[in-house]
């Protein structure tokens, strides 16, 4: 039994696929942009905060970490209003995207801290540099520096996992796709698609990433 391959009935809906591009691309940013903060914050509480502190970060990284994506996608959606704090799907996508991104980012910047030459943060100290300056300027620039690749990966990683918020119907690319399979009945047309647009945006999010890091840290091709 053979099967002829018919991609016009998919792709008659390719501002549909497009509209869904640019909603992974905003999922993704926004919880890039709030997950790095968290990020950042929990690795400087784990590096220099009190213990107190560092358990309680301790805690939500390890909790985070070691729970699947869309259990915690789950909890936020459907849980957290049992508690009052109701969210629309994308909203609650986006909130559930960031603290998962947050715990990775915590480890991965806290790795990045602890290179960091303890006589490179007391020398700044000496200078009289506040805390605040000394974070800022002799920690976190060259820690970011260190673990930008890994940070980077961390990134595409996070793209990529926007495709499992359809289940609590964020609107994404990978939804609207199960959205056309179900209008069209062409399946395997309509995931081949959707594969050669996912290729494409992560190849063009890896180029846009490396371009940064080249910019920031004027690393050489």
């Amino acid at each position: 039994m053979q099967t002829a391959l018919q991609f016009g009935p998919v792709l008659i809906h390719l501002d549909r696929l497009l509209d869904g591009v640019v909603d992974t691309i905003v999922l993704a940013a926004l919880s890039i942009l709030f997950g790095t903060i968290i990020g950042t914050l929990g690795a400087v509480a784990r590096s220099f905060g009190p213990r107190w502190l560092k358990l309680i970060v301790g805690a939500y990284v390890e909790l985070i970490r070691n729970t699947p994506l869309l259990i915690q996608l789950y909890f936020v959606f459907f849980s957290l209003p049992l508690f009052g704090l109701k969210f629309s799907s994308n909203a609650a996508a986006i909130i559930a995207l960031s603290i998962h991104l947050g715990a990775y980012a915590t480890e991965i910047l806290r790795a990045g801290i602890a290179a960091v030459p303890r006589g490179q943060i007391e020398a700044a100290k000496s200078l009289g540099l506040s805390n605040y300056r000394v974070i800022r300027h002799v920690v976190l620039v060259p820690a970011v520096r260190a673990v930008y690749p890994a940070l980077s990966a961390q990134f595409i990683l996070q793209l990529m996992g926007t495709s499992i918020v359809g289940a609590i119907a964020a609107e994404e690319l990978t939804a609207i796709a199960n959205n056309l399979v179900m209008q069209t009945f062409r399946s395997f047309e309509v995931y081949i698609v959707i594969a050669v647009i996912y290729f494409l945006l992560i190849q063009s999010a890896s180029l846009l990433l490396a371009g940064i890091g080249r910019l920031l840290f004027r690393w050489k091709v």
